[in-house]
């Protein structure tokens, strides 16, 4: 009978750093995952907390957490361990070739595609708009047949987070890919992955550049194998090169994903892809193993310690059939959510207060163990991450990935 020392599910940032954590403690770790993850989905830089809960823009994220209410996983989690993780991350991030920057104590700046400055603690320098300020010579650079990106609307709107001080020129640049479709942020960075494409782009953008200050800002685009990319178009062009956010794919969440997978796979964590964890098998307040199901076959996992990080009510790890009965679905724990239909969502969808239903979750004790409604334990050997926890609206306050890094981090080191 095959048994770990942890067993993980769920492959998603937390997950990934879960395991990733736990396998540099030199335990043997089995990752259990079903689908592809999240990361695809997001920007793949680390939002600690950009508003908090009134709102109010986080000049200071480190201060921030200290008043959170008690519920909200940050007040499990500690401030001490939120920056033993982020200090994980920038060290993992670096030693694999895409070096992360940022702290707890200031915002960087990124940009969006519709030409807002978005709030993040970390991101690589790819995305760092923090030091524009309209001076430079910027240039905003659409790509032909390119869905979900407009260089006017960015134009228009970069112009206002900038205070209106400069023109921002768009120039399109033609690519191969056109087939008869719309091409992807991935299509087009996995064709500047190439040599040809890298010398396309640089031959399309040489004219544009003027100086040392000149600026590109482009879709997020500039290859799927960490730094690579920028650093080669940077030295072609002599000019920078900034990123911005995108719609799904996203190619820094693939770039940050490979990494993770990569370091698993150095640190030997067995990962079991395609595999949908339906129930666990305990003793008592101690669970044994968990059963999963790949096709038509069921198997038991065994370990002496769970970390639960299915991605919560967005991902299907927690479900709700009936409006007021959300169900967890491994390990059928208590699962917290708001009383009553008036407190579940706002009439505006992207308002000034967080959603109800989005505070949907778990709800845990101080080492993020699942408590029921009286704060009674119920697995002394399953820890939640992610968005598993309840208590808080990652949408509203930007706190997304970075619960779901802290938590991960902490979830492993107990």
């Amino acid at each position: 009978m095959k048994h770990a020392d942890t067993i993980v599910i769920g492959s998603g940032l937390a997950g990934l750093m879960a395991a990733l954590v736990s396998a540099n403690q030199r335990q043997r770790v089995m990752l259990l995952t079903a689908g592809a993850g999240s990361l695809t989905l997001n920007s793949g830089v680390i939002d600690i907390l950009g508003y908090d809960e009134n709102h109010n823009y986080v000049e200071c994220p480190r201060e921030a957490m200290a008043s959170l209410p008690h519920e909200h996983p940050y007040q499990k989690i500690g401030v001490a361990n939120v920056e033993k993780a982020v200090e994980f991350f920038l060290n993992f991030t670096r030693d694999y070739g895409f070096p992360y920057h940022g702290s707890l104590d200031h915002q960087l700046l990124v940009p969006t595609a519709v030409g807002t400055l978005k709030p993040t603690c970390l991101a690589p320098r790819c995305l760092d708009g923090t030091s524009l300020h309209g001076e430079e010579h910027i240039i905003i650079v659409g790509i032909k047949g390119l869905k979900d990106f407009y260089g006017n609307i960015l134009q228009e709107n970069l112009r206002r987070s900038l205070d209106g001080r400069t023109e921002f020129p768009v120039v399109e640049v033609e690519t191969p890919l056109q087939g008869g479709r719309d091409i992807t942020t991935l299509d087009v960075a996995r064709w500047l992955d190439t040599e040809d494409g890298r010398n396309s782009l640089v031959r399309q953008l040489k004219p544009y550049v003027k100086s040392d200050s000149t600026v590109f800002i482009v879709p997020q685009i500039l290859g799927t194998k960490g730094q690579e990319c920028a650093a080669a178009l940077h030295e072609l062009l002599g000019a920078e090169l900034l990123e911005t956010t995108c719609l799904p794919p996203s190619v820094n969440g693939l770039r940050l994903q490979k990494m993770l997978k990569q370091a698993l796979k150095d640190l030997n964590v067995e990962i079991v892809e395609n595999t949908q964890v339906l129930r666990a098998v305990s003793d008592g307040q101690r669970v044994k193993g968990v059963v999963a199901k790949a096709s038509i076959r069921e198997k038991t996992y065994y370990a002496d310690k769970f970390i639960l990080a299915t991605g919560g009510l967005y991902s299907g790890g927690i479900t709700v059939r009936e409006f007021d009965k959300p169900q967890e679905t491994v390990f059928d724990l208590p699962v917290y959510s708001e009383a009553g239909e008036e407190n579940w969502s706002n009439e505006e969808l992207f308002g000034d207060k967080a959603q109800g239903f989005a505070k949907t979750g778990v709800r845990t004790d101080s080492s993020l163990r699942p408590v029921d409604a009286d704060n009674r334990l119920v697995y002394e050997n399953v820890y939640v991450a992610g968005r598993n926890l309840g208590g808080y609206d990652f949408c509203f306050e930007h706190s997304g990935n970075g619960v779901a890094l802290a938590s991960a981090y902490k979830a492993a080191m107990l």
